[in-house]
Order: structure tokens, then C-alpha cells, then sequence
């Protein structure tokens, strides 16, 4: 059965916006955690567009993407800043 995206979508936000208090970026692994019975397709789209939303935002290090809250933790221009 196919969850509701917006509830998908909600449930995606608060669990990273609790989980951000302690960690500020997350793989996409962890966000299945956030509703175990959305299929995890579902959660990535759904990650995906939260992040065209900007509600949540992409962290990509070249070889991993992970997600965060935007105002947690460092962004990804803060991170390579300065390794040029």
C-alpha cells in the first residue's frame, strides 16, 4: 500500500529535525527509519523533494549524498571552503 506523500513528506522533516540535534546529516538509509512502512523509493522521492523545497538539503562529499536541516550543522559550501 502506498503511503501518503505529504505525510511521507511531514514525517521525513520531524525525524530529521530531531535527529539533527545530534547528528547534521544523514544518508538516506537513516530517513527510511522515519516511516518503516514506506517502501524505500517512496522516501527517496520524497527526500528528493524536500529538498527542491528547501526544507532539507543535500550534503554530497563526491562520493556520498546525505541530507540535512538547512541551519544545522555545516553546509556543504562551509565544509570545502578554502580547499581551493
Amino acid at each position: 500500500m502506498a503511503v501518503d506523500k505529504e505525510e511521507l513528506k511531514e514525517k521525513i522533516v520531524e525525524f530529521a529535525t530531531k535527529k539533527s540535534k545530534f547528528k547534521s546529516k544523514m544518508y538516506i538509509k537513516d530517513l527510511y527509519k522515519a516511516d518503516p512502512d514506506a517502501k524505500p523509493r517512496e522516501v527517496k522521492n520524497a527526500a528528493n523533494e524536500l529538498v527542491r523545497e528547501g526544507r532539507l538539503e543535500f550534503f554530497s562529499s563526491g562520493s556520498t549524498t546525505m541530507y540535512g536541516v538547512p541551519g544545522f550543522g555545516k553546509s556543504e559550501a562551509q565544509q570545502f571552503e578554502g580547499e581551493e
